[in-house]
């Protein structure tokens, strides 16, 4: 089964990252070709989160649009990225976000399987 591991950055993260950036990026780029090695990783991205701001585009159901120059969960928390990952099952998915190396909160998603037609 295919998940996204999503992750979030909060306030306290980004104090964490800040305070070693170095540190931060190779604790990650270690965990990354650990996984991509194994054969569980299979793609991914960070997002930029320290120049450029996020906007977000909402439609309700009247069809009405309105744009913000904001993360959609406010300011206390931002998306910072996406690891994708192919294991046998959700507990192994979950396993794989508990083994995450930082701070940052990870939201564990499966990904849609569209089914034959």
């Amino acid at each position: 089964m295919r998940f996204a591991l999503v992750i979030v950055e909060t306030e306290n993260s980004r104090r964490s990252i800040e305070l070693d950036q170095d540190r931060h990026r190779k604790h990650i780029e270690t965990w990354m070709a650990q996984h991509a090695q194994s054969g569980t990783l299979i793609g991914g991205e960070a997002f930029e989160t320290e120049t450029v701001a996020p906007v977000t585009v909402r439609r309700d159901h009247s069809g009405d649009v309105s744009v913000s120059e904001t993360a959609f969960s406010g300011e206390s928390e931002t998306l910072g990225g996406y690891i994708l990952v192919d294991v046998a099952n959700r507990s192994e998915a979950v396993e794989l976000a508990k083994s995450w190396p930082t701070s940052e909160t990870i939201e564990v998603r499966p990904l849609w399987e569209a089914k034959p037609q």
